[in-house]
């Protein structure tokens, strides 16, 4: 299998996103905004195996036009390599969507589910953002 060997020789990138789908504009625009307003103390803290090395605000420069578009996901880079990005939508009617992205490199760890594989640094990422009492459930609509 290409996959596999693919694997073997350089590793595993483990990845997933979760979505949280029509939760409440307001409750999740307050997660996002507290979770801005805490970059610079989550940078350089450690949680559980993981250490923050970077947590910032995304900011998209176009290479083409040189256009800006700020605000566009909260990047928690750990020192590993691993990140965590949350990104809010709120374009639709039906509410807001919060999108938790999950992803960890393994150089020798191939074969374990990606659930299981990603479920410490989940664990960090519900901590980081606290949506459980921002939006009233930390189970996702949808996860990929």
């Amino acid at each position: 299998d290409i996959v596999t060997r693919h694997w073997a020789k350089y590793g595993r990138n483990y990845y997933c996103r979760w979505d949280f789908e029509g939760v409440d504009k307001v409750s999740a625009t307050a997660m996002v905004d507290k979770m801005r307003s805490e970059t610079a103390s989550n940078t350089g803290k450690v949680i559980g195996k993981y250490t923050i090395a970077t947590a910032d605000d995304f900011t998209y420069v176009d290479p083409v036009d040189g256009s800006v578009a700020k605000k566009q996901g909260l990047r928690f880079l750990m020192a590993d390599g691993s990140r965590i990005i949350f990104r809010l939508s709120g374009t639709a009617g039906s509410g807001a969507t919060v999108r938790m992205y999950i992803e960890q490199y393994e150089p020798n760890i191939l074969d374990t589910p990606v659930s299981e594989a990603l479920e410490e640094l989940v664990t960090v990422a519900l901590g980081l953002c606290d949506i459980k009492s921002f939006c009233g459930t930390e189970t996702p609509t949808v996860i990929t």
